[in-house]
């Protein structure tokens, strides 16, 4: 049964796509604030987020920003009444994977749920040889042996094994494992990059002199 972390203010509407949704078999979480729905997701692992944008508290995609840059990759579809296209570029660029507007067509939007829930589950774990990602627990495992990571470490072998036999540019490494704030740099990035060479001298990173960095299978 997938379960399903729903945002959503408007308590009558939020009653009827419940029940819509638990007669197609899916376990509903649902929170009338984005504050609310931002506890829950430390508390527990959903399948899904359903999130309605103007909601109080925490607006929608404000929560989903904040949950990607946590490195939360939950597979999200925002519920709304916006149609301004500014409204859905900002949804996309925070990291949605689907827009369905008010008023929607019920079968659709299980339809929705059901093929990105199915394609999230395929993704949740990749390997390369021995080299797999546990996208779920967070964890790489070589052999079947966990490899101790750091969260940078973590982050920056997932995007190379995502990209692998494609180079990754540093700039997209270093603003995946850095916000702006902290401001990430060449030799930081070198370091990490060392590190998992160490941890892993299984695997295969190249240096693509002044591009980025490829892993090989």
């Amino acid at each position: 049964m997938s379960k399903i972390l729903f945002l959503e203010d408007d308590l009558l509407f939020a009653e009827t796509l419940i029940d819509l949704l638990e007669e197609n078999n899916m376990e509903v979480v649902h929170v009338p604030n984005g504050q609310a729905a931002l506890d829950r997701t430390f508390k527990e692992k959903f399948n899904l987020y359903l999130l309605d944008i103007n909601v109080p508290l925490v607006d929608g995609v404000t929560l989903l920003r904040e949950l990607r840059e946590s490195d939360d990759d939950t597979p999200a579809i925002f519920l709304t009444s916006h149609k301004e296209k500014e409204v859905l570029k900002k949804g996309f660029l925070c990291g949605a994977d689907d827009f369905i507007t008010k008023p929607f067509d019920a079968d659709e939007l299980i339809l929705r749920i059901l093929a990105i829930i199915k394609r999230a589950k395929k993704e949740d774990v990749t390997c390369i040889g021995l080299l797999c990602n546990d996208d779920t627990h967070k964890r790489f495992l070589y052999d079947n042996k966990e490899i101790e990571l750091s969260k940078k470490e973590y982050q920056l072998l997932r995007l190379l094994i995502k990209h692998a036999n494609n180079t990754v540019p540093k700039e997209m490494i270093i603003d995946t494992l850095w916000s702006s704030s902290e401001g990430g740099s060449d030799g930081a990035l070198r370091v990490y990059i060392n590190r998992i060479k160490q941890l892993v001298p299984q695997i295969n990173i190249e240096n693509i002199r002044g591009v980025g960095y490829k892993l090989v299978s």
